[in-house]
């Protein structure tokens, strides 16, 4: 039976998480287990120009935070980029049954294997739903303030989700 209390998470949605709501303990109490590919550490830690969300990451000791490099599929390696393909591939050989992929043809390949998902958004709007005191027109308003790009469609989406439309 799939493990449905854990997740794999990939880095776009560590960092819009963080800019959301500026740590990631929301993850600790929504999943038993966070894990996360050594290939997403490593996308974390080299934290581009601005170091966003290294802190965070790095202070997030109870994530389970993966210290070698995958062995990944050539199908996932062609199709996805090196983070996204880490989280499939982590997911698939820990029997997890769910990812956390914000990206368009992340979230393809992982439905392809069988798997199920959630972003950034989808983990607000479960924590929002769960009774945690979070207002998702001001999560995504940090976000975009941060340069995460959401479409309008994720957007009204998400509002009307979270009980928060026009």
């Amino acid at each position: 039976m799939p493990n449905q209390k854990s997740i794999v998470i990939n880095t776009g949605p560590i960092i819009a998480l963080v800019a959301a709501l500026g740590d990631l303990s929301i993850l600790k109490c929504l999943y038993k287990d966070v894990w996360v590919p050594f290939e997403v550490c490593s996308e974390i830690l080299q934290g581009g120009s601005s170091l966003f969300a290294v802190n965070e990451f790095q202070v997030a000791a109870w994530l389970l935070k993966q210290p070698v490099a995958q062995i990944i599929s050539p199908f996932l390696n062609q199709a996805l980029d090196i983070g996204e393909a880490s989280v499939v591939q982590l997911a698939l050989q820990k029997n997890i049954s769910t990812v956390c992929i914000d990206e368009a043809v992340g979230r393809r390949v992982a439905r392809l294997n069988g798997l199920r998902l959630t972003g950034s958004i989808g983990i607000l709007i479960r924590a929002k739903r769960e009774g945690f005191p979070i207002v998702i027109r001001d999560a995504i308003q940090r976000m975009k303030s941060h340069g995460i790009w959401l479409s309008d469609g994720v957007v009204s989406f998400a509002l009307e989700q979270a009980g928060e439309g026009h």
